[in-house]
């Protein structure tokens, strides 16, 4: 009995080995499945590029096309610039309420938004470009399909943006793919500038000395006929260059959508979500818009972006106008974007090496004197472009930065709230729906102050009112935004040991509930 005893028992401990086994190499391989390779942060970053592309050719490019190119007056350009930023703004919670209400599909949760607005994306962005043969409603063309435009990309970039919390649980690597996905976002900015600016750029359109063609004599009127001809066969192809840029830009944004759903997986257990019941988006608003750390962030940052926002939306036309490099502007934009592009990865080694908030400081600061600088010396083009420079690595810095402190605050507010889950979109989209409306308004606001100074749509020059309004809104205002931004950063409260804490907490919350699932396992073999 006792023998017989004895071999029982060890038959029972051969079965639970055997059946244990299994469950400790499963767990090992759960482990190895965190780390991402190189080629899935690749077709992760690779994600990023439509959005900024289209961004960039938007907010560098729009003001003036709608100035110069479409004609529409300054009012009603202010007024689609506003709206469409506005709007852009409005749709950002709304998309963000609905993907939390959203079932988990064998694509994910998020990965349908981003394959099925594409393709009407593409078409709506197109559609922006191109200048209607129609008297009436031009204003009212640029309006829709503006709008339905910024509809469309935030189906795409909100849950694109949230997708960072569904690759990985480790912040190591949600980090390093964070900074893969900002160079790559940086270099769809420089392609962005570069096939819009250079395919434009091409296409050499006359300005007008004076906007009323005076005929005295039949000699003089017959001049008028030729150069108004010829001005208006410039403008056509000036439109057609606007539209093959348009096109080419819509192609890479479908290239860059195929990558990602091919080469990206949602993981749902990093969400650490074990329903398929939706949370409760009212509440988790609630909750996320009570969070500290959160409204901090979000408020130093909204004033740091709308300063770069402002000098984006103003700084083709400041070129143009103010400094006289009408055949430069968009090469310098393109120094602006590779300088940023070839400071990123400094920036994630800096931030790593020195913590995240130190990197806040050092990286937009010394964008300032350059700022000033540019509008303070006489017109130097080599000047503009060594400003160019310095302000692409504080762009740089200030795209990196806010996408890789969110996923601190999110999981800071795990660690408050363990019992509410699946609100990482709302953290997502509601810092890029502060951030697009106060940028909606300040262009809005931008556009019309040009309009109150007089700007004249293609003229040669500007009135000096017009080139005073335009330093203003790429020096001063700035400057004064990037200050208080930063004084507001002295209330962040996750510095790097409150971040290694946070780190520590989670890590130990996620052995416990492995170690949890793992003697749920072993009921089994005590049952055998």
């Amino acid at each position: 009995m006792a023998g017989g005893g004895g071999a029982e028992r060890a038959g029972v401990a051969v079965a639970a080995a055997g059946l244990l086994a299994p469950a400790r190499r499963q767990s090992r391989r759960r482990e190895c499945r965190e780390r991402l390779s190189v080629c899935s942060k690749l077709c992760y970053a690779v994600g990023g590029a439509p959005y900024q592309t289209t961004g960039c050719a938007l907010g560098f490019f729009l003001q003036i096309y709608l100035l110069d190119v479409a004609q529409l007056d300054p009012f009603y350009a202010s007024i689609i610039l506003f709206v469409g930023r506005a709007w852009d703004a409005i749709t950002d919670p709304l998309v963000g309420f609905f993907i939390s209400k959203t079932p988990w599909t064998r694509f994910g949760r998020l990965m349908p938004w981003i394959i099925f607005s594409t393709p009407f994306a593409v078409i709506s962005y197109f559609l922006i470009w191109f200048v209607p043969d129609i008297s009436r409603g031009q204003v009212m063309w640029y309006l829709v399909f503006y709008c339905l435009f910024q509809t469309l990309v935030t189906c795409f970039h909100v849950p694109y943006s949230a997708l960072t919390m569904f690759i990985s649980r480790e912040q190591s690597e949600r980090d390093s793919a964070t900074a893969y996905r900002m160079t790559v976002e940086v270099l769809g900015t420089v392609l962005g500038t570069a096939i819009q600016g250079q395919i434009v750029g091409k296409v050499v359109t006359p300005c007008i000395q004076s906007p009323v063609f005076v005929s005295e004599s039949n000699a003089s009127a017959s001049m008028g006929d030729v150069n108004m001809t010829h001005y208006t066969g410039s403008l056509t192809d000036m439109r057609n260059a606007y539209m093959v840029a348009a096109g080419v830009i819509g192609g890479l944004y479908i290239l860059c959508a195929v990558i990602l759903s091919v080469g990206v997986r949602e993981k749902r257990e990093s969400s650490e979500l074990q329903s398929d019941e939706p949370v409760s988006f009212f509440r988790g608003l609630k909750l996320v818009m009570n969070h500290g750390a959160y409204i901090k962030l979000i408020t130093g940052f909204l004033f740091t972006s709308l300063a770069f926002m402002l000098l984006e939306g103003n700084f083709a036309l400041f070129c143009t106008y103010t400094l006289g490099f009408r055949n430069e502007f968009q090469n310098i934009l393109l120094v602006i974007m590779l300088s940023a592009t070839l400071t990123i990865p400094f920036w994630q080694w800096f931030l790593t090496r020195f913590g995240k908030k130190t990197a806040v400081y050092v990286g937009i600061a010394p964008a300032i004197p350059f700022l000033i600088l540019v509008v303070l010396l006489p017109r130097n083009l080599v000047v503009t472009y060594i400003v160019a420079v310095a302000a692409g690595i504080s762009v740089a810095a200030t795209f990196l930065l806010p996408w890789s402190m969110l996923p601190d605050v999110v999981d800071d507010f795990k660690l408050q709230h363990p019992e509410s889950r699946g609100h990482e979109a709302i953290f997502f989209s509601f810092y890029v729906f502060f951030t697009k409306f106060t940028s909606g308004v300040s262009l809005g606001i931008s556009t019309l102050s040009l309009d109150f100074a007089g700007y004249q749509t293609r003229g040669c020059s500007q009135p000096n009112e017009v080139n005073f309004t335009l330093k203003m809104l790429v020096s001063a205002v700035p400057v004064g935004l990037i200050l208080l931004g930063l004084l507001l950063f002295n209330l962040y409260p996750i510095n790097e040991e409150k971040r290694r804490e946070n780190k520590k907490a989670l890590q130990d919350l996620r052995e416990e509930s492995n170690s949890s699932s793992e003697s749920d396992n072993t009921e089994l073999p005590s049952v055998v």
